[in-house]
């Protein structure tokens, strides 16, 4: 079935598969509000660069507290990834960098919801774009910066 449904992508003339269909994509596992908007908007983001999202829908409290983020970087949704706590709008870009420095830490946080950033962009926001900065936080619950992302009008 596997294969007729590749044949068929080819055909079709799909140069890339979602990644939903491919099995090397890597897992990640969400915990949101059943209702937030940016939240899927995130989840597409990172499905779009070759993630495979399984996603709870009952809030992220519980999963970040059992995870060790301290609510100072809180954010809507909490995700897990490789051993690692992803926390709030966190670009795709820095994941990967995360992924493959893999630094002895937590995590990454985007505490807040910034404008501008994934999930919290688009034409709703008429592309306006807060700066903010991406967090690698430490196993102790302190941070550094990560990255900064400059905002623009």
């Amino acid at each position: 079935m596997r294969r007729v449904f590749l044949l068929g992508m080819l055909a079709l003339g799909a140069t890339s598969l979602p990644a939903a269909a491919n099995p090397r994509a890597t897992a990640l596992q969400v915990w949101k509000d059943p209702h937030c908007g940016c939240c899927k908007d995130w989840i597409v983001h990172m499905e779009q660069s070759g993630f495979r999202a399984s996603v709870a829908d009952d809030g992220n409290d519980a999963a970040r507290a059992r995870l060790g983020v301290a609510q100072k970087f809180a954010s809507c949704h909490t995700a897990l990834v490789q051993g690692y706590v992803i926390e709030g709008h966190v670009p795709v870009a820095d994941i990967l960098r995360l992924l493959k420095e893999k630094p002895k830490a937590l995590g990454l946080a985007v505490p807040g919801m910034p404008i501008g950033s994934p999930g919290m962009d688009g034409p709703a926001y008429g592309g306006r774009q807060d700066a903010y900065q991406v967090l690698l936080i430490q196993k102790d619950g302190s941070a550094q910066v990560f990255t900064s992302y400059k905002g623009k009008a």
